[in-house]
């Protein structure tokens, strides 16, 4: 349980501490593990179609396990016609030739045991693509049939049912509802889609429904995964007579209109469902997990990790909280005092899919891109070194707590989002869907830099790949920054190794009062100080080891303005009263 004790010691080379959060004993690999996400189009093409693919993941496993990650989250692979990069799934259960087939699977799963690297899948249960079976059957089938009740379908409202049921928004924009033909050809009725047209939503109230995901949970589970990244957690279950909502359309909360009002997430029947998965595999043995997408307030977060629920969530109020000293205080304080409190680990993160990468946004130091939006040649620019320096401070400071940390493939390169995408090449259905006017999340996608000076830095030798490298790529190619020992890869192969080896991700967390000002944030995790300065000065450091830090050393006393370091105090040099 998380306590709010101020130990005053002022012989302590930390300072007066404040203990948040104690060390975790409790059983369960995922409590502290480092997952590395997959994004698979853009991670290895072995083939030389311009797409990255299973066989390309398998070739570069080593890479990971060397890297010192525990487990590997792969992003959707399965059979799609990728107009939302595969989270528009046609089969839940096979593997799209894009990437592969069911073997290539099974080989990589097989080469990941061999590691001892686990092996974390993407499951979409709130939408599947336009073209499922179950959908075709749908639109075939009269109003009210068993097969239109696997989706929500509805009369429109106004004369003749022209106008939607209601006015839900599309998280990519426009209308969350499309009208389709009825059977006689005929208008007919609108079915809810609350991402792009392609992506119908499924009726969470069907039994249906629970019975088929049932199913996939099990067919993957038999393969070997060891658990589920569960998308968009929060949205299964709708509120009864889907009122209408005025507020954002991806739930947060507006004037007028907080979030947890929102009729389209966070229904209480969504944990109904959780639990149940949770039996499910509990039959496989403990070892296997399932980590929620739900993008709430972390008082309502807790509510997915109760014991018989989900094993982890994704902490997006981390992500969001920048560099700002004040917000990463409040929100590691809450995440762990919330989640000590059910008894769940928190997790971290500072990249993924869906966002602008962090070596970028912190490039900016006034406003940068906004949330889900991309960047283009005509915004202001980032200063990408000056966002490298504060990415791998950023990353050291995040690896240092307590609890999962979750890392997003290329930033342990430092790798920038890509900007000069052209418009004819942008394939996130935002672009399209706002006609432009958010450039969406193709620039945190961009494929991954191999070995510099081979065709297509090494992502693959045919064909080009489906979005364009960046020239500036080359110089944070793989092969390069294995070779220096102050690259970015460097750091992030050091202090995974560390963190292994001091064990912080079971550890604890005191604020060291003195290094918390408004330029600087200090906690203890253990007796390993994880000190951050953002201040434009360089910062005197206290007594004790330096294990590790984000820049070359310029001074071994004092840490420069945007570095991290981990500082080894030793139990003698901290005292309890």
């Amino acid at each position: 349980m998380s306590v709010e004790t101020v130990i005053h010691d002022t012989s302590v080379s930390a300072g007066p501490l404040t203990l948040i959060h104690a060390a975790d004993p409790a059983p369960g690999w995922w409590r502290s593990a480092v997952i590395y996400q997959v994004y698979p189009r853009s991670f290895r093409d072995l083939n030389g179609d311009g797409v990255g693919d299973l066989a390309g993941i398998t070739e570069e496993l080593p890479h990971l396990a060397d890297l010192g990650v525990d487990a590997v989250w792969l992003s959707p692979f399965f059979r799609s016609p990728q107009r939302d990069a595969g989270y528009d799934v046609s089969d839940y259960c096979d593997v799209d030739p894009i990437f592969g087939t069911l073997g290539d699977f099974d080989v990589m799963m097989a080469e990941s045991h061999r590691l001892g690297l686990r092996v974390i899948v993407d499951l979409v249960p709130n939408h599947c693509s336009d073209q499922h079976p179950a959908f075709q059957a749908a639109l075939a089938a009269p109003d009210g049939s068993p097969e239109r009740d696997m989706f929500i379908f509805r009369d429109g409202t106004g004369p003749d049912g022209q106008e939607p049921p209601n006015n839900w928004q599309s998280h990519f924009g426009g209308p969350a509802w499309t009208r389709v033909p009825a059977p006689d050809g005929q208008p007919g009725q609108w079915y809810l889609h609350l991402f792009d047209s392609s992506q119908p939503d499924f009726n969470w109230d069907n039994p249906a429904v629970h019975a088929e995901f049932e199913r996939v949970l099990r067919f993957w589970l038999d393969r070997g995964v060891s658990g589920f990244r569960v998308d968009v957690a929060h949205a299964l279950v709708k509120a009864p007579g889907l009122p209408a909502w005025g507020g954002r359309a991806d739930g947060g909360s507006s004037e007028g209109y907080p979030g947890h009002e929102a009729p389209m997430f966070g229904q209480p029947g969504v944990h109904d469902i959780y639990r149940k998965w949770r039996l499910l595999l509990d039959e496989y043995g403990p070892d296997r997990i399932l980590c929620a997408e739900a993008s709430v307030d972390l008082q309502r977060l807790a509510h997915w990790v109760r014991p018989d629920e989900m094993h982890q969530a994704f902490n997006f109020p981390y992500l969001h909280a920048g560099l700002d000293v004040y917000r990463l205080r409040s929100v590691i304080t809450d995440s762990l005092t919330v989640l000590d409190a059910v008894g769940a680990p928190s997790t971290w993160v500072l990249s993924n899919h869906d966002v602008v990468r962090h070596a970028t946004r912190f490039g900016y130091n006034g406003q940068g891109p906004r949330d889900g939006d991309g960047i283009g040649s005509a915004d202001p620019q980032p200063d990408e070194a000056l966002g490298r320096r504060r990415a791998a401070a950023a990353s050291l400071f995040m690896l240092g707590l307590p609890g999962a940390a979750y890392l997003y493939q290329g930033e342990e390169l430092g790798l920038p989002d890509g900007i000069d995408i052209p418009g004819h090449l942008r394939q996130d259905p935002t672009f399209g869907r706002t006609g432009g006017q958010r450039l969406g999340r193709d620039g945190c996608r961009v494929p991954l830099p191999w070995r510099a000076g081979d065709p297509h830095l090494g992502f693959g030798a045919g064909e080009d790949p489906w979005l364009p490298i960046p020239a500036s790529f080359e110089t944070l190619a793989r092969d390069l920054q294995t070779e220096s020992p102050s690259s970015h890869l460097s750091l992030y192969r050091d202090a995974l190794a560390c963190r292994r080896q001091l064990n912080l991700g079971r550890g604890s967390l005191s604020w060291a009062e003195d290094w918390c000002t408004g330029s600087s944030l200090g906690y203890l995790n253990g007796t390993t100080l994880v000190l951050m300065n953002l201040n434009h000065e360089p910062l005197d450091m206290p007594a004790g080891h330096v294990l590790i830090r984000s820049l070359p050393t310029e001074n071994a006393h004092a840490l420069a303005s945007g570095e991290t370091a981990w500082i080894e105090l030793g139990p003698d040099l901290i005292t309890a009263d």
